[in-house]
């Protein structure tokens, strides 16, 4: 919203979730292609291209979970620090020394959570860390825009600057709306597999979308041009009610990044024919190092790099416009050919080139902008 405005911003968001649902659908479409469920994304693009589309399909997967667990940590070291900065007068701990704490708590979680079985009672409690994280951000920021003066809501920088974070901006929609995970996630639904997932999809892109329009919209509004990227480092309000919305950030933030490291940590588990139970000596060793390592490479990226916008651009760039429009349409012109009209061939060509330009674009924007920002703030910057 700070780099877009009033209209980009709600204008791109309403159409980053019609475009999200769209290309999601197209996938989940897919998901019985020729009369077998495909449980992951790179081996249903093996089904349609071949076996080459495995391994490119695999990697953008792994960079687009790998940058989405950057900014896990980065927003549980950011959400730890605001914490701290509420108790403690005179500010001695910088962000770098938050990551590695962060870092240090998913490794814990990720060695005590085997599989995404044993993760289930967490995605309760998930979910209501989020919301308590929401409520508490959104009624906290609607009261400082209740007492404050008029904010400012335009757009800044020089034109140059404006047209760069414009871009970096709409990569941020697509990333914020997708995963490139939509097989694995689904693909413990009861059958019919196809309409369940789009059930799921379609309450997900309306009702499940109502929080983050909210904290969104109420967060622009109060606070304008100044908004952060981490709301909460604007609002005022008492100390223990921002101390709670705080931890839960945090914790939301390890149980979410497991989630989106587990395709990693299944794959090693696979690779190394790890079995047998969850904390027998050899399993309880290899999550040790193997996980651990994982996340202290993570960890360290975090803390050298920690621009969280930036971070949401260059993912969306790279991996998000990728897997979720580009491959997605192709996937759907090449699997349904033959019942295709031509406008609607037409059509989904267009998705391709269209998000191909976009993600060109998105990556130069995005890489700029981590230029700048570490020209501004050096690595291990306390930002």
């Amino acid at each position: 919203m700070v780099h877009l405005g009033w209209i980009g911003g709600v204008t791109g968001l309403v159409l980053a979730t019609a475009i999200s649902l769209y290309a999601n659908m197209l996938v989940a479409k897919l998901h019985e292609f020729r009369g077998k469920r495909h449980i992951r994304y790179r081996d249903l693009a093996a089904e349609i291209y071949g076996r080459k589309a495995y391994y490119l399909t695999w990697a953008l997967q792994y960079v687009n979970l790998f940058m989405i667990n950057i900014g896990f940590l980065i927003l549980g070291a950011s959400s730890l620090k605001a914490c701290y900065v509420l108790f403690v007068e005179e500010v001695t701990m910088k962000l770098p020394y938050f990551t590695a704490i962060a870092g240090f708590v998913c490794i814990l979680f990720a060695i005590s959570t085997p599989n995404l079985s044993s993760l289930r009672v967490w995605l309760a409690c998930s979910t209501i860390l989020s919301l308590i994280y929401i409520v508490v951000a959104s009624v906290l920021a609607a009261k400082d825009g209740m007492n404050a003066p008029p904010r400012d809501y335009s757009i800044h920088g020089t034109t140059a600057t404006k047209i760069f974070s414009i871009i970096g901006a709409s990569s941020n929609l697509m990333f914020a709306f997708n995963t490139g995970m939509v097989p694995e996630i689904q693909a413990t639904l009861r059958q019919p597999a196809v309409g369940n997932m789009l059930k799921a999809l379609y309450f997900q892109f309306t009702i499940g979308v109502v929080p983050m329009y909210a904290i969104i919209f109420i967060g622009y509004w109060a606070y304008g041009a100044s908004a952060s990227t981490y709301l909460l480092s604007n609002v005022s309000g008492p100390v223990w009610v921002k101390a709670a919305a705080n931890i839960s950030a945090f914790l939301q933030s390890v149980i979410a990044l497991h989630i989106f490291a587990s395709p990693a940590y299944e794959y090693m588990d696979t690779k190394f024919k790890i079995t047998g139970g969850a904390f027998e000596l050899k399993s309880l060793t290899f999550r040790i190092v193997a996980r651990g390592g994982y996340l202290v490479i993570s960890s360290t990226v975090s803390a050298l790099l920690p621009f969280l916008g930036d971070f949401e651009s260059l993912t969306g760039a790279l991996s998000t416009f990728p897997l979720t429009f580009i491959l997605a349409s192709h996937m759907y012109l090449v699997a349904k050919k033959s019942s295709l009209s031509s406008l609607q061939q037409s059509w989904l060509w267009l998705n391709v080139v269209f998000f191909s330009c976009m993600s060109i674009a998105a990556t130069v924007a995005a890489i700029r902008l981590i230029v700048v920002d570490s020209k501004k703030y050096h690595v291990f910057a306390d930002v």
